[in-house]
């Protein structure tokens, strides 16, 4: 059961409308994980970012979630960056927002976040690092590219059996602008809409 305050998120992307040319991009994604439920096997997808500290995490997350809403099995999901940074403090914060509750044990600089979403499911972990980190796959999973910078600097993904680029736009771009809080909330709502999109698909 997910918590009622992300319930009453998801009640509110329901009804966004994804653009035809945003499904087109979306279904490789869909396509993906079909071809591994129909096998039987895990879903391991890796949301990819350059700092790993804003969409990927955003991504890593909403899919975590959707899976968990429409009840789609075996599906894991990671983030990296082409390096390690920090989760942001205002994705954590508009999370918190739509109905996370993030815990840590450390105050470090880059501190690794237990995120919960419902009672019954394991807590996402969150925390910047590499696509390569010893945390996430080394084989058998999706590398989906969440920003157009790693997707155009990262022409090979090791261990990657399918790249797939759904790039959003940067809500770094209006951090320390009187816009920055409703951007970060539009970035997430508008992944969270098209992961819910992507798992609705999964019959």
């Amino acid at each position: 059961m997910l918590f009622n305050n992300i319930k009453k998120t998801i009640s509110e992307i329901e009804n966004i409308s994804i653009p035809k040319e945003r499904k087109e991009i979306l279904q490789p994604l869909i396509n993906y994980i079909l071809s591994k439920e129909d096998c039987g096997e895990e879903v391991n997808l890796n949301f990819i970012c350059t700092h790993n500290s804003r969409r990927s995490h955003l991504a890593q997350i909403w899919a975590q979630v959707m899976a968990a809403n429409f009840k789609v099995k075996n599906v894991n999901c990671f983030s990296g960056g082409t390096e390690a940074t920090a989760l942001f403090s205002s994705v954590k914060e508009t999370l918190e927002e739509e109905g996370f509750v993030f815990k840590t044990n450390s105050e470090e600089k880059n501190p690794k976040y237990q995120i919960y979403f419902s009672e019954e499911e394991t807590p996402i972990i969150g925390f910047s690092k590499t696509y390569d980190d010893d945390f996430n796959p080394k084989s058998n999973f999706a590398a989906v590219m969440t920003c157009s910078h790693a997707d155009e600097n990262c022409p090979l993904i090791p261990g990657a059996e399918k790249r797939i680029a759904t790039t959003y736009d940067d809500p770094k771009e209006f951090d320390n602008t009187a816009q920055q809080k409703e951007k970060y909330k539009e970035r997430s709502l508008q992944i969270a809409s098209e992961m819910y999109y992507v798992f609705s698909k999964i019959k």
